[in-house]
Order: C-alpha cells, then structure tokens, then sequence
C-alpha cells in the first residue's frame, strides 16, 4: 500500500443496542483511485460498514481516516467535500421537486454562487449521462433514472471518494450494464475513488480493482478478483457464487474432466480458453473482434 489511502478502516468494531456485533475488528481500505468491490452476502455487515466509513455510526474501537484524517476531524459539511454516499434506494436519497433543485441542493448549501452551482448541476448530471433529465420532475423518473440522479446530486459536492451501496440493486441487466460502465468512466476518466457494496459477482471482475469479502462483520478475504474467485472455500463460506461463466467452466473443469486453463471469469477469458481446446483447422479467426 504504497499508495495515498482515501479511505482507511483500522480495526473497527460496531455492536448495536439489542446486543447484535454487526462489525468484528474490521479492516479495510481504498486507496485513491480505485476501485474497490465490497462483497457480501445479506447481513454480513457491509451496510453498516459503509456508514461508519462516512461517518453515520461511530464505531465502540477502532479508527477511520479520510485522506489521511481521522474521520472526528471533519465537520459534516467539510467531509460531503471528501467522501459521498449513494444509497440503494434512490428514494430514500430524492427530496427535492424537480432533478434541477435536488442536484443544486449540496452546492447551494456549500455557500457557493448560482454561476457555480449552475456548473456543477450541469457536469454532474452530465457525468452520469442525465442531462436530459435536467427539467424533469423527479417522481416522473423511472426507477434506473432516479439512481443516476441520486449519484448526481452526490457528486455535485465534488467528493474524491464514492461509496454506493447496491448501486444495481432492481435494475434491469441494461441498466446494470450502464451503471457499471458509469462508474467505470469516474473512476478511470476522472479519478474518483469508488467502493461498491454489493452481493452482485458477475461485473466485478471486468470493473473492480480489489474485492474485499466480508461475512458476518468479518472480513474474510481482500485481493484481485482472481485470488478471490478461485477460493471456492471462501466463496461458500461467504455464501456467495462465482461469476455464471466462471461456474460453468468450473463444473466442466472438475466434473467433467475438460482441460481448462485457469478459472476464466469473464467472457472474453472463456472464449480464448475454450478456443485452445479446439483444433485451429476447425477454427475461423476474426482477429478484429475484441474480447470483452
């Protein structure tokens, strides 16, 4: 970890008041720029991780820190400018009338000047492929718009970090495609920081930098997808899968004896490790056909 950490967890422990230990002597960073996969299943403790890392719960042990700083440090208005959260359900996040007003409303709280706010309405809602929804009122939005809004009106607060939690949560497969390839571009094009909490595997091998796999308010296991993907032990006790393509190739490795190179875990892996299974006579090669 050579690199500058926004965002660092350092034995954190959270017990809530009826006596359930949601968080266990948890650690857990980011550093600037990546991206990073929060991976659990449903109670596993990743929720209330994700507010203590932006500061909603303090913690009974442990230490947070944002940019380096103790997360005590910052008001709240101070750490919005640091790190932004984007909840699952856009609803819970919308309150304004119209997209323009609630996008506005961070900025406009920050003291800035119309000009400025006018901008930052304008590039985020851009940054999320949203402009056009600038007029709209909100409860007129489908469901996969109302999420990019929400993403929206966080980033217009200029944070260097995004955590999202569920951000493909009820979303059709197109919509999740798109809100991963959004995510993608902040993070890649603009160097925003982003952690994902999700129970979804299938994208996380093509997006994320680092998974962090936690169960029962422990961590379990953090590395690239790979390492993580084939420790099919690990994966089970968290209760979770692999990726569908990865499972696939895993059966046809161990049950039905196909020599498979490795654990592919996205198409474009699959494709070219089942391609060195076939004789190349009976193989008509497209070399301009990029794997994904």
């Amino acid at each position: 970890m050579n690199q500058e950490l926004a965002v660092q967890a350092s034995g954190v422990t959270y017990t809530y008041q009826e006596g359930t230990r949601a968080l266990n002597e948890v650690d857990f960073w980011a550093q600037s720029g990546e991206f990073v996969a929060m991976l659990a299943s449903n109670g596993s403790g990743k929720t209330t991780l994700i507010k203590v890392l932006v500061g909603l719960l303090e913690p009974q042990s442990g230490i947070v820190n944002i940019n380096g700083q103790n997360i005590r440090k910052f008001s709240r208005k101070d750490l919005c400018k640091h790190i932004g959260l984007v909840l699952q359900n856009p609803v819970d996040q919308l309150f304004a009338a119209t997209v323009d007003e609630d996008v506005a409303y961070g900025p406009r709280n920050l003291g800035l000047t119309e000009v400025e706010i006018n901008q930052r309405v304008a590039e985020s809602l851009e940054s999320v492929a949203a402009s056009e929804l600038r007029r709209r009122p909100v409860h007129h939005l489908s469901f996969g718009e109302q999420k990019r809004v929400s993403m929206a009106g966080v980033l217009a607060m200029h944070p260097s970090t995004l955590i999202l939690d569920e951000p493909t949560a009820g979303l059709d497969p197109a919509g999740e495609a798109l809100m991963m390839r959004l995510l993608n571009r902040l993070n890649r094009e603009q160097g925003i920081t982003v952690i994902l909490a999700t129970h979804s595997v299938d994208l996380l091998p093509l997006f994320a930098d680092r998974i962090c796999v936690l169960r029962h308010g422990k961590v379990l296991k953090q590395g690239p997808a790979d390492e993580i993907f084939c420790d099919h032990e690990m994966i089970n006790q968290a209760c979770l899968r692999l990726p569908y393509i990865a499972d696939l190739l895993h059966k046809m490795k161990e049950h039905d004896g196909v020599p498979i190179n490795g654990l592919p875990l996205t198409l474009g892996e699959a494709r070219m490790r089942l391609l060195e299974l076939i004789p190349e006579d009976l193989i008509t090669k497209h070399p301009e056909v990029k794997l994904q």
